[in-house]
């Protein structure tokens, strides 16, 4: 597939239609690849000629198999074995097998004598990518909600169709890998009827992995998805819904075209920070980059245009012409972080490469949030929220491989508020209400009326033998049932107000584990509610230890507050005295344990003799010790803080 001496394939590797002269079925579907060595002409394309689709569905149901299919059928890539996850370019993506970012390709397709411009966007199924699923649906006018034949629907399944519903976007159902030997298609089809309200008629039966019946998925985003509602001759108006950053280009910024034209040389405005920049380059996707003369209104594409800084390309933000300013779109709700950790450089004279790394990191995932923090034990760093564990995890990843940062990360803690109660207070804050991101900056009781936890309407999807086992979870993490309904005989959706603290750790390991994979789960913000929250200090020897201050429900701080000092016990060094590890809620211990003092036998020259002798040795020893333990001072390792911050994976 290198483009070597082999009869009937195109020779120029970088011509993205290499394809064999014997497949009948990319004969007069594409332009000639003498035009595509050229720039294409995106003028040829009109309005009603063009369709802007996603595809939506829950993890591993086949989104990226499908999306190698089209690219396929369309001629963009050629077909070889070789042909798997083409748009998911990320090196976590296809180590983990799944898309953690949303990629854009646009296909040229001949249907019925006529071209169309097809431009597709293919997203991420797991509840922590949410985020980049609404961005991308912002730029279509209908998705392809792609249901597995052996699983049916799923969590993710109905968020990601309840987003697309919101954005009142065309949804076509697909039944996807009807070629295994449990599919059950029939009984999806039912499910999707009962559930989102669709007709079974309108359900598409395909197996992407084999290519059957793709092709009338093609048909039917023709026939059923509407051409978007442009004007290409109002002034340009454009929105960036996806950014990336290159190191020799400055930023990427993939935009859609609501009006007008855009070409190379024009002079262009941000809506968001006012500032000028002129285009040097505007192309498609086809998946990999192509340069074009223009860019029309109903097009979706990239431009550059020399933004050197991070903050320049605001996801969301309305380009247009200088000199003809527009009202802007009205882009999306900012990202919710949900989960905060600290993050801090292993040496802290990386601490310069490593803000650099998270700075060009941010720019590719506008969604993470980042904050200066500093700690005694662990020096300057980073509070960075995210939108979830597996997006912290991904982030963490990426740092790793492709920046080559080598970072410690804190346990994952969630925003909490609390509202002041005293005027003088109010005063100080500047606001009524507070978010506490950092356990540290938690406000003592006397100074606040109710403190409020965040909360989360969490959906859980199980077959029924394991209902009672996971009802039980649910009450044991502080959950409320809100509703319950069989989506088939043997099918049940549950959902429960989670408060997030509960579930941001480990809850999905053994949601998983008791239901033996079959369960699946996803959530949203459902807002805050007032909590018995308590702040958990740790103490050794009566000195509190800043880094490993907890915030915790007064009914799991007993636990909590052991679990840590079991941990401090086994990770810290023995010393010459006794060292005593509490747990302490304001003046109460909670919990409490103790690592033993190394001692020298006192007693080894005392073979026979009087008691007395023994007791006075003993007794002088146990005052030095006293002595001792009233003017040592315990140094913590750094490796100790480690061990107890970092997440605990063996849970």
């Amino acid at each position: 597939a290198t483009g070597a001496a082999r009869p009937g394939l195109s020779r120029d590797p970088s011509a993205p239609t290499l394809r064999a002269a014997t497949n009948s079925w990319t004969t007069d579907r594409l332009y000639s690849s003498a035009e595509l060595k050229e720039k294409p002409d995106m003028s040829k394309f009109l309005v009603e000629d063009i369709r802007n689709f996603s595809i939506i569905a829950h993890v591993d149901h086949g989104k990226s198999t499908l999306a190698d299919r089209l690219l396929e059928l369309t001629g963009t890539i050629d077909k070889t074995k070789n042909n798997k996850q083409v748009l998911d370019k990320l090196q976590v993506e296809r180590e983990r097998g799944i898309t953690v970012k949303a990629q854009t390709a646009s296909l040229f397709y001949s249907f019925q004598g006529k071209q169309y411009l097809l431009n597709l966007i293919d997203t991420p199924g797991h509840v922590d990518f949410s985020y980049e699923v609404s961005r991308s649906l912002s730029a279509c006018q209908g998705v392809l909600l792609v249901v597995d034949a052996n699983e049916g629907i799923q969590a993710q399944t109905v968020a990601n169709f309840f987003l697309a519903f919101e954005a009142q976007l065309t949804v076509i159902p697909v039944i996807n890998k009807i070629d295994l030997k449990n599919a059950d298609p029939d009984m999806v089809e039912k499910q999707i009827e009962k559930v989102f309200d669709i007709p079974s008629d309108e359900c598409i039966k395909i197996s992407a992995k084999l290519g059957t019946n793709v092709e009338s998925v093609l048909q039917a985003v023709i026939e059923r998805i509407p051409p978007p509602k442009v004007h290409r001759k109002n002034p340009l108006r454009a929105l960036v819904f996806d950014s990336t950053f290159d190191q020799y280009r400055g930023v990427i910024a993939n935009v859609a075209l609501f009006d007008g034209v855009v070409s190379k040389g024009d002079k262009i405005v941000s809506a968001h920070n006012q500032k000028t920049y002129e285009v040097n380059e505007v192309g498609v996707l086809n998946p990999n980059e192509k340069s074009t003369h223009k860019l029309y209104a109903g097009q979706v594409g990239y431009l550059i245009a020399g933004m050197k800084d991070v903050t320049e390309a605001q996801i969301g933000d309305t380009l247009y012409l200088h000199n003809h300013p527009v009202e802007p779109l009205p882009g999306f709700k900012s990202a919710k972080p949900m989960v905060f950790a600290g993050m801090y450089p292993v040496d802290q004279s990386e601490y310069n490469n490593l803000k650099s790394a998270i700075e060009k990191l941010t720019l590719n995932d506008s969604s993470v949030t980042v904050h200066r923090d500093s700690s005694l034990a662990l020096g300057a760093g980073w509070r960075l929220g995210f939108l979830g564990l597996l997006h912290m995890e991904v982030f963490n990843q990426r740092l790793e491989q492709e920046y080559n940062a080598a970072v410690i990360l804190t346990t994952p803690t969630v925003p909490y508020k609390a509202v002041l109660s005293s005027a003088k207070l109010i005063k100080e804050y500047r606001q009524k209400e507070i978010t506490i991101i950092n356990p540290a900056q938690f406000p003592d009781k006397p100074k606040v009326t109710e403190y409020l936890e965040p909360i989360v309407l969490g959906t859980i999807i199980t077959p029924d033998e394991y209902t009672g086992k996971i009802m039980m979870l649910c009450q044991a993490r502080r959950a409320v049932q809100q509703n319950m309904m069989f989506i088939d005989q043997s099918r049940v959706m549950l959902k429960y107000l989670f408060p997030l603290n509960e579930i941001v750790v480990d809850f999905y390991d053994s949601l998983k584990s008791l239901s033996s994979g079959y369960a699946s789960f996803d959530y949203e913000d459902a807002g805050y509610q007032t909590a018995e929250l308590v702040k958990m200090d740790i103490l050794l020897n009566g000195n509190i230890v800043e880094e490993l201050v907890t915030i915790v429900h007064k009914d799991k701080a007993h636990t909590v507050g052991k679990t840590i000092c079991e941990r401090l016990k086994d990770t810290l060094p023995r010393q010459l005295f006794e060292i005593a590890i509490q747990a302490a809620i304001g003046n109460k211990i909670v919990a409490r344990e103790t690592v033993k003092p190394y001692r020298k036998n006192v007693l080894a020259k005392c073979y026979g003799g009087d008691i007395t002798r023994k007791m006075k040795l003993l007794k002088r020893q146990a005052e030095g010790k006293k002595r001792m333990r009233k003017i040592g001072n315990i140094e913590v390792p750094k490796d100790a803080f480690i061990k107890v911050l970092k997440t605990q994976t063996n849970k």
